[in-house]
């Protein structure tokens, strides 16, 4: 590991966490509402989408950096996003706890930023997810796999929509464009055959103010996702504020109907986000016993040693 890199690294986190820290302590609009109402956002999309680039590895760092404007991926941040979600007709409190951790796994020939997605329906762990991203050289962030356990009454109930790009005809897709504007045509976001997932994206909005409980963002963008194999399932609006990332989320139709706003964003200290890492390795480790034929075909979680040190050697 070069001491170059891990400079560049320790610049990228003194340039992006101060914004993280600063907009966690900074009060937001009554209510945590917007100013504008953009629920009666109404756009013409296509029924399907394609591929926004090629996925080549040679266009990848060998040390993983995600550092896009809109999805800025700092190891140690942790966004809580609150709302509720329609289940058979049923509205439930919904909170989602995602850590960008300081582990990476090395997927397709990539080295990915490992996310830790926590999601809960009524305080109940629902669904535990390691989500794997990467950035190209051209500020391209991709979703390049996930393994997301199922709980059922606090016990795992398997993996079975888990998709690694490279393996078993899945493909890789952008999660997020490097310059984002109304007009780009839909893109693929990955695609995994064995599990029926096919997720399509556009961006429908640009320089927007929204405001979330946290507090209030300038110049958003907005796109709108969906899932051409899953029609009933409805479209989603996610809201992106430059230096954090993804806001809030509302929902378009469909029968299972997500509504999110961000509300609490902070740094998490080395003690923390130590007990974040052990849990992590704990999933991706019991990972090759649940999905032995997909995720037991991947390489081991490592820790990124350079950004340990730039986080004070946590």
């Amino acid at each position: 590991m070069t001491n170059r890199h891990c400079i560049r690294l320790a610049m990228l986190i003194a340039l992006v966490a101060p914004l993280l820290i600063a907009t966690a302590g900074t009060a937001g609009a009554k209510d945590g509402q917007d100013s504008h109402d953009h629920s009666s956002i109404t756009v013409t999309v296509p029924t399907d989408c394609s591929a926004a680039a090629a996925f080549k590895t040679k266009e990848f760092p060998r040390r993983p950096r995600v550092d896009n404007k809109w999805f800025p991926l700092v190891p140690g941040t942790n966004f809580v996003m609150t709302g509720t979600v329609v289940e058979a007709g049923v509205t439930h409190k919904h909170q989602i706890v995602t850590t960008v951790t300081d582990l990476t796994k090395m997927i397709n020939g990539v080295r990915s930023v490992i996310v830790f997605d926590r999601d809960f329906d009524n305080g109940e762990l629902q669904e535990s997810e390691l989500a794997f991203m990467a950035q190209d050289e051209d500020k391209r962030v991709w979703n390049v796999g996930e393994y997301p356990e199922v709980y059922v009454d606090g016990k795992l109930d398997g993996a079975p929509s888990t998709w690694i790009a490279g393996i078993a005809r899945a493909r890789a897709g952008v999660g997020m464009l490097p310059k984002p504007r109304v007009g780009t045509g839909a893109y693929l976001q990955a695609v995994a055959p064995k599990v029926d997932f096919r997720d399509c994206a556009q961006v429908v909005q640009t320089d927007q103010r929204v405001c979330v409980p946290v507090r209030c963002y300038h110049h958003v963008l907005v796109t709108e996702e969906w899932a051409p194999l899953d029609p009933e399932g409805g479209h989603q609006l996610k809201y992106y504020a430059p230096g954090v990332g993804n806001i809030k989320v509302g929902a378009v139709g469909g029968d299972s109907a997500e509504v999110l706003q961000l509300s609490a964003l902070k740094r998490l200290n080395g003690k923390d986000l130590a007990a974040v890492r052990k849990q992590v390795l704990e999933q991706d480790s019991r990972g090759y016993q649940v999905s032995p034929n997909v995720y037991g075909r991947t390489a081991r979680a490592q820790r990124a040693s350079c950004w340990g040190r730039t986080h004070g050697g946590v």
